[in-house]
């Protein structure tokens, strides 16, 4: 899977395609510099899903919740701010992560170790021209 992000107009277009190829997969690591596009990647597919409330970074809070257009929960991760796993542990990531629901993990890259078998490795990278690349790693 690729998708290419021309332009901030195309968001909408990228995130419908990508809901497109999720398939039954529920939790999704986004892999990105700061400022490459995850959370504003995460907002656009969280819109198309159906989510009306605000779907902004979790960053400080770690987790946000939203409910999409059936009220089912989907959970928005930010790891940021994570500084020993054992945080993730407190706030019982497993309720989340195996619960069947769609999990979007920004900075993924602090979790690692405890993410599911079956997460989606997603790469979002800023091109030199501003346009974005969104891939399966």
């Amino acid at each position: 899977m690729e998708i290419v992000i021309e332009n901030i107009k195309d968001i909408r277009s990228a995130a419908k395609e990508f809901i497109k190829v999720m398939g039954d997969n529920k939790v999704f690591a986004f892999h990105g510099s700061m400022g490459a596009g995850k959370t504003t990647f995460i907002k656009a597919v969280c819109e198309e899903l159906g989510v009306i409330e605000a779907v902004s970074s979790p960053t400080f809070a770690i987790i946000n919740e939203y409910k999409d257009g059936e009220g089912r929960p989907i959970f928005h991760f930010d790891f940021y701010r994570i500084n020993k796993l054992e945080e993730v542990y407190d706030f019982g990531y497993e309720d989340y992560f195996y619960s069947g629901n769609l999990c979007f993990i920004e900075w993924p890259e602090l979790v690692e170790s405890i993410l599911p078998e079956n997460t989606v490795k997603i790469s979002i990278q800023e091109q030199d021209d501003g346009s974005r690349n969104i891939k399966s790693i």
